[in-house]
């Protein structure tokens, strides 16, 4: 079928009386070469299945099925759910489930509809939930490729963080145990409607090819690197001394043995440093 324009899906949308929800943090995409672009980013073929959350209204969606085997939308707006699925109607690769993204089982709606297909994650993520959804994504385990996603530029930012830098944080390093992430392009505010007030930019974290760092203990090396950057401003010997019951003089001891120097902040600790405290502390 024809691929419907942004502008059209707009000028539908306004007819049947739906409006952007801000409370749901709906910022729709019309430039349709940045939908095109994030496509082309997330390097989907005819047989990928793609997960999309948030579609909208359907912009981004209506191009994933040209290029995918088959695409599988989760929208929270019950009216705007409805909508797309009514647009969709004639288009026989996609299907809109009206759900919670946040609430649910990912893992039993990817085998329910991908039996045997790589499975990608392509979506313009609802902002005011970005950090909670792609922790979701990558702590459940999905079979998933990978994920390309929008998100704010600043978010951006602390995915792909180093350490040592102002940006880095426990989502970064959550990020980067889980995938391989890389910021493919920026999005200005004039590419939605209605505009959001910052810069966006899509993310492609890749999960297929990238291998997750040995831990011993997950849950303990998440809690050390919580309690890292749970007090920023302190170093990291007393941030760990408010979650850990090791003597100080023993975690100053650790810390040094690791880092060479006991009063290193959190903030400049790579991922291999921090999975060595959290072997040797207890």
């Amino acid at each position: 079928m024809e691929i419907k324009s942004s502008a059209s899906l707009v000028r539908e949308m306004k007819k049947v009386g739906i409006k952007p929800n801000k409370a749901l943090g709906q910022n729709f995409i019309i430039d349709d070469n940045i939908l095109t672009k994030t496509i082309l980013a997330s390097e989907i073929n005819k047989k990928s299945g793609v997960l999309e959350i948030g579609p909208g209204l359907g912009a981004l969606t209506h191009r994933l099925s040209q290029h995918a085997l088959k695409v599988v939308s989760i929208e929270l707006d019950g009216k705007l759910a409805n909508h797309l699925g009514n647009s969709v109607l004639g288009y026989g690769n996609i299907k809109i489930i009206h759900a919670d993204a946040l609430k649910c089982d990912l893992n039993k709606i990817i085998a329910e509809n991908f039996e045997g297909a790589k499975v990608f994650v392509v979506a313009n993520l609802p902002y005011y939930i970005t950090t909670p959804l792609i922790m979701k994504l990558l702590e459940e385990g999905l079979p998933i490729s990978s994920a390309t996603v929008m998100v704010q530029n600043e978010v951006a930012k602390r995915i792909v963080a180093s350490h040592s830098t102002a940006d880095y944080s426990a989502f970064s390093i959550a990020c980067q145990f889980y995938s391989a992430p890389k910021v493919m392009f920026t999005v200005p505010p004039s590419a939605f409607y209605p505009p959001p007030k910052v810069t966006s930019a899509v993310v492609r974290l890749d999960v297929e090819g990238h291998t997750k760092p040995i831990v011993a203990d997950e849950r303990k090396f998440f809690k050390v690197v919580k309690a890292a950057f749970g007090q920023r401003r302190k170093t990291l010997v007393n941030a760990l001394g408010s979650s850990f019951d090791m003597p100080k003089a023993q975690l100053k001891q650790l810390v040094s043995d690791v880092c060479g120097n006991e009063n290193i902040r959190g903030e400049n600790l790579d991922i291999s440093k921090f999975i060595k405290i959290s072997e040797l502390i207890f």
